[in-house]
């Protein structure tokens, strides 16, 4: 009798092990790997997969270690199979789950489901995008270039430079109604965490896309979470341990209009199967400064808020629309009206929200778009312009064409309406990921391409060439305006390899023109009298030289 009690009671400490172990293990993957606890969360049923598979293995091993030859073979077998078994359906639920849910999430026996996550409206391009005479909406910078800025402002401030790094995740925000890149600073690394975690994160860096310049700004308070914190100050941890059920989707730093900090948390939902078609759901604003947040509705997030939806989800449910719409087969054999999103996209600013912008071409085409689309980055709406034209990388093939002695790369465009022309506009950039020079390309007809080292340069060139192409509604030089003034100072100034002349009449007007598109300036002296034609392209206040004669 006290054999047998003694083998029950070290059966029971087997249990009471192999469970101890599992429980532990169980805590430090969830804690490490923070899976939502959601039954549509492929993290989730992995999670239950590894689980099951420890509390196996563990009841086996310590089975065999603690009970060897204590008990009978009979007993031995019965415990070990029933501690074991446990595992092993857990892990088997958990793979059916992921195998078998993953399948019937397919695109193949849910296309309309995919194709209808979206509306797409069919809109007027010159309706939407007004005519344009200076770029003051679009951030026409790409991310890359926007590091090498914003570390550049960084690495002037002695102060913090030493203990934090620049987080290389930039969020494009409209941000007072002007485009910015907003990113935090993040500890440089665990022992800077350790030394620095009592003062916080002091502060972010701002870049301006349009004026290529950057700032660094201190907050008023400093933030506590961060995506470098570690263990309780862990960004992300944070979030799971106050909302273990969601599952996130992007998580964007951006600041409101009074420079306040918020990170905002996309929570996804699936709408086909277990796992399919992923789409957001619901938002959540995450203060990082005292932990605090709020869980909004999409329909119902704050207008200051910017990216709800990132650019790659745009991209993705428009694909799911233009192939699936006819039925998964026809996606894959016939292709009939499929259309599909070129590889990349840029931003415009419309109305206070963040817009993305890539082109829509056919699955069977190569280089050339059948029209365009626009996405709301908050609420999701979308927008399809029917202009058909060059694909964007045919167009960065073009505008680098005109400048392939200098090696210069265009970044990927963004769209604009320049006497009622679709218009994509880029900036071409050095080896170093600095902006050189500023390009415009025809959408229709992309052997029309201008450059400029500056955006009203770009631009005034490119209208002058539509104008020479004999384009509906571009005047010519004639139709500029006209001034009739005196020369009080000429001068001169190197910009980006190019000399650039500046000419201030008696009244303080102040005109420029680039020597590079006409060296005729170099005869104009102070107490000429002069007419000029000239436009007001430029977004710094002065006035376009087209045209000049004397008097």
């Amino acid at each position: 009798m006290a054999k047998k009690d003694s083998s029950v009671k070290r059966t029971v400490v087997c249990y009471l092990i192999s469970g101890g172990i599992t429980a532990l293990a169980g805590f430090l993957i969830y804690y490490l790997a923070l899976p939502a606890i959601n039954v549509h969360s492929a993290g989730f049923w992995a999670y239950l997969l590894f689980l099951g598979i420890i509390l196996a293995t563990a009841h086996s091993l310590t089975k065999e270690i603690i009970l060897k030859n204590e008990i009978s073979v009979v007993g031995k077998k019965s415990a070990s199979w029933f501690g074991t078994a446990i595992g092993v359906t857990i892990s088997g639920i958990a793979l059916l789950a992921l195998v078998i849910g993953g399948i019937a999430s397919a695109k193949m026996f849910h296309a309309k489901t995919y194709a209808g996550i979206i509306n797409v409206q069919e809109a007027d391009f010159e309706k939407d995008m007004p005519e344009t005479t200076s770029v003051t909406n679009i951030a026409l910078m790409d991310t890359e270039s926007a590091r090498i800025i914003g570390n550049r402002t960084l690495g002037s401030l002695s102060q913090v430079v030493s203990q934090y790094t620049v987080n290389d995740h930039y969020s494009q925000i409209n941000y007072q109604n002007t485009p910015k890149k907003v990113t935090i600073l993040e500890y440089a690394d665990f022992f800077k965490w350790i030394e620095n975690r009592g003062n916080g994160i002091p502060g972010y860096v701002m870049v301006d896309p349009v004026g290529n310049s950057a700032n660094y700004v201190e907050f008023s308070k400093p933030v506590k979470y961060a995506e470098s914190g570690r263990f309780g100050d862990d960004l992300e941890r944070k979030l799971r341990f106050s909302y273990p059920t969601k599952i996130f989707g992007g998580m964007y730093f951006e600041v409101d209009d009074s420079g306040n900090p918020y990170y905002i948390v996309s929570c996804m939902q699936a709408h086909a199967g277990l796992f399919g078609a992923m789409d957001v759901a619901e938002v959540i604003l995450f203060n990082p400064v005292d932990g605090s947040s709020q869980i909004y509705d999409v329909k119902d997030v704050p207008s200051w808020v910017d990216i709800v939806y990132d650019g790659d989800l745009a991209s993705e449910k428009y694909n799911w629309y233009g192939k699936l719409s006819g039925g998964f087969w026809n996606s894959v054999i016939g292709n009939k009206n499929c259309k599909m999103t070129t590889d990349d996209y840029g931003y415009i600013v419309i109305d206070d929200d963040v817009w993305y912008f890539t082109g829509v071409t056919s699955v069977t085409s190569d280089e050339s778009n059948i029209g365009f689309i626009i996405t709301n980055a908050r609420t999701g709406e979308y927008r399809f312009y029917k202009v058909g034209g060059a694909e964007e990388y045919s167009a960065m093939g073009a505008a680098q064409g005109e400048v392939q002695e200098k090696g210069y790369v265009a970044s990927f465009p963004s769209l604009v309406n320049i006497a009622g022309q679709a218009t994509y506009i880029m900036v071409l950039k050095d080896t170093g990921g600095l902006v050189k020079l500023y390009a415009l390309v025809n959408v229709e007809q992309y052997g029309i391409v201008a450059t400029g080292a500056t955006q009203a340069e770009a631009i005034a060139a490119y209208r002058k060439l539509l104008a020479r192409n004999g384009v509906e509604g571009v005047g010519g030089e004639n139709d500029m305006p006209l001034a009739e003034i005196t020369v009080a100072e000429v001068r001169l100034a190197i910009m980006n390899n190019a000399t650039i002349v500046y000419i201030t009449a008696e009244d303080g007007t102040v005109f420029k023109g680039s020597l590079v598109e006409d060296e005729s300036y170099m005869l104009i002296r102070e107490g000429d009298a002069i007419a000029i034609r000239y436009d007001d392209t430029d977004i710094d206040g002065l006035k376009q030289i087209r045209s000049w004669s004397r008097k």
